[in-house]
């Protein structure tokens, strides 16, 4: 289901609500973090950031210009865009975008009319069975002693 169209039921449809706004013509400069539903119609020179683990949308809107880097479960675009995306389930992009960055996404909706001028980067998921990046316990190795061998101490 798509998000765009009318403003009219827009978060009764996408099943997102807006917990933060930062309007027209609201300039925010340096890094967000947040959780819920953050909408863009004015301009954000930074970041913003899901916290971990959060349950997060990004949106932008036609007038919104972002110029840094957005980084959320769900990221819809609809406005201006300089920078790198970062979509961890889904990446929206409607009739109105216009990208310059590269795109990471899990899952991408493009509708005809959207521009991009970077990459496109698919996020594989974890294949079955495979421990996270980094998060996973090393295999103990025998110590020296428990193989028998005895450690070299220097003279």
């Amino acid at each position: 289901m798509s998000f765009f169209g009318d403003g009219k039921g827009r978060a009764q449809r996408s099943g997102a609500c807006v917990d933060t706004l930062i309007g027209h013509p609201v300039v925010l400069s340096g890094e967000l973090r947040f959780s819920g539903g953050l909408y863009v119609e004015g301009r954000l020179v930074g970041k913003a950031v899901a916290e971990d683990g959060a349950a997060a949308t990004i949106t932008v809107a036609p007038r919104g210009v972002v110029e840094g880097e957005l980084r959320a479960p769900v990221v819809i675009i609809n406005g201006r865009v300089k920078g790198v995306v970062h979509a961890g389930e889904r990446l929206e992009l409607g009739p109105e975008a216009r990208v310059e960055g590269d795109l990471h996404y899990a899952v991408v909706e493009m509708a005809a009319g959207a521009e991009v001028s970077g990459k496109l980067v698919h996020l594989a998921p974890p294949a079955a069975g495979t421990p996270p990046a980094g998060g996973g316990r090393k295999a103990a190795s025998p110590s020296p002693r428990s193989t028998g061998e005895r450690e070299a101490t220097p003279a």
